[in-house]
């Protein structure tokens, strides 16, 4: 089988692929890692089976210190109008959220720090990428913005109690998720140490060494089968959510 071409978007040095390139890559994917504005980013999404967009600290709209951040939102638009299998973390989801016409700022329960846990909401469980995940998966957190309201449209897919809006779903196969799932010790480790600010609000001990060990390879073990979920999807191999559209009850 011919390699699944996807397009990924590093929009921060600081927040690398990690191990999700690893798992995308041992399920079948091919990747064309972008690093703005080192990199430049393509005119359109031809030629790819999917888009992946990681997480940053700047703001989603800072269009002023980061004018490339336009041109990850028009690709994240284009996207899902096209219906072409997404992923977006952390910064990436609230990108997506703003290019789909959504709202992101500050929350006003502060900053979210640390390993955490997510809860399913009911469209999760007939979500071809969500419904064979855990009813509480845990997560790594590292943001204190928050998507304040959904894109017209999208599914809720996890909540929590101060950040409700921790993963959802646009167009049966675009998703954006709050949270991590690409970091390694060392990563959260360096957030922590040029964000003291933010690394205090975490709970204790929540960046010992082997906390942060024992946390990733939890997260492995939850969300490298979902990765690989997301190539089939890509690949065709699995079929998107079901338009809701099409679900209710005839009247």
């Amino acid at each position: 089988m011919e390699p699944t071409r996807l397009l990924v978007i590093q929009p921060d040095e600081s927040d690398p692929i990690g191990p999700l390139g690893d798992w995308l890559t041992d399920a079948g994917a091919e990747l064309d890692l972008r690093l703005p504005p080192r990199d430049s980013l393509p005119e359109n999404l031809d030629g790819y089976r999917g888009l992946v967009v990681l997480g940053g600290g700047m703001d989603a709209e800072d269009d002023r210190n980061h004018p490339w951040l336009a041109d990850v939102r028009r690709l994240l638009a284009s996207a899902t109008g096209a219906g072409l299998p997404t992923l977006a973390i952390c910064l990436g989801a609230q990108l997506l959220a703003v290019a789909t016409g959504g709202t992101v700022g500050r929350s006003e329960h502060g900053a979210e720090i640390g390993a955490r846990l997510v809860s399913k909401k009911d469209v999760a469980w007939i979500d071809p990428l969500f419904a064979e995940l855990p009813l509480v998966p845990d997560v790594m957190q590292f943001h204190q913005d928050e998507i304040r309201r959904l894109p017209p449209g999208a599914e809720l897919l996890a909540s929590a109690p101060s950040y409700p809006n921790q993963a959802f779903r646009l167009n049966r196969c675009v998703y954006g998720v709050q949270f991590h799932i690409e970091t390694t010790p060392e990563v959260v480790l360096d957030w922590a140490r040029d964000a003291p600010e933010l690394a205090a609000l975490a709970r204790e001990g929540a960046f010992e060494i082997e906390t942060l060990t024992q946390v990733h390879a939890d997260i492995a073990e939850t969300w490298r089968p979902f990765a690989e979920r997301f190539v089939r999807l890509a690949q065709g191999q699995l079929e998107p959510a079901a338009d809701p559209t099409r679900t209710l009850p005839l009247v």
